[in-house]
């Protein structure tokens, strides 16, 4: 099986922490140089320094720019002209109900978690299709299917993503690049770490590992019962989809969205 990325050069947005971290880390071991992005110079340069460290590799580069915003891509864009694989991963998410949600937190959630890959691949898919080679990843969730009532907004976006992948992979057809979503459940990064101490009795701010573990299988159990998993999914087994699909072996896979859900989303299409 051909995954080697050797050569290849890959951009991952919101990959200073979580999910996007670990794709950053997948795609280097893989052999490819990889631009790590986030909002502040200081935080990339923080993800850079431990990314060489974890893997040995100095295959990284930094992209900073706030991705959310139309200024923010073209500063990215403004120091790394080209890439061969694009990670659409930035990303927010709350938890908050549907008659609470203003329309800015609506204009807000489409502007990071839409447009951001919106332009990204505007930018940067057109170079792909010149040199017959590319690879473009929407991260989306499996809230793009199970629309979440506790965040209305957040299912939203996710179901556009799944909807602009779909577009941009057959507007591509045929040129040697690949578009498709990878699909997350309920995932142990960071940010949900965060939310999970919160939502704890008392507000842990410190839970250990075995905590997160345990408070994980509870808001599964209670908030995701369908899941077969039975427990939060690792950043690491996301990332490992993520870097199979921008590899040479999955050349032929595109314009689909692939579920790295645990099983929670109850269909077989």
């Amino acid at each position: 099986m051909d995954i080697d990325l050797t050569g290849r050069r890959a951009l991952v947005t919101g990959s200073t922490g979580g999910i996007g971290y670990a794709i950053a880390k997948a795609l280097a071991e893989l052999g490819a140089t990889v631009a790590v992005n986030g909002r502040t110079p200081e935080r990339v340069r923080d993800a850079i320094a431990t990314l060489k460290k974890q893997t040995g590799s100095h295959c990284f580069i930094a992209a900073p720019g706030d991705v959310a915003h139309a200024a923010g891509v073209e500063r990215v864009r403004s120091g790394l002209p080209e890439v061969d694989i694009l990670v659409n991963n930035t990303g927010i998410f709350e938890p908050k109900p549907f008659f609470d949600i203003p329309d800015e937190d609506w204009q807000r959630f489409f502007e990071t978690n839409v447009m951001s890959g919106v332009r990204l691949s505007r930018v940067y898919t057109p170079g792909m299709v010149a040199r017959s080679w590319g690879r473009v990843v929407f991260i989306a969730s499996e809230s793009a299917i199970n629309i979440p009532p506790e965040m209305v907004h957040y299912g939203m976006t996710k179901t556009a993503q799944l909807a602009v992948s779909r577009g941009l992979a057959e507007t591509v057809s045929g040129t040697g690049v690949t578009v498709n979503s990878v699909l997350p459940g309920p995932t142990l990064s960071e940010g949900v770490a965060d939310f999970l101490a919160k939502m704890a009795p008392g507000g842990d701010s410190n839970p250990t590992t075995a905590d997160l573990e345990a408070m994980g299988r509870q808001f599964i159990a209670d908030h995701r019962p369908s899941s077969l998993l039975g427990r939060l999914a690792t950043v690491e087994e996301v990332a490992n989809m993520v870097a199979y699909v921008c590899s040479p072996a999955a050349s032929a896979t595109s314009g689909a969205a692939l579920r790295v859900d645990g099983g929670a989303v109850r269909s077989i299409t």
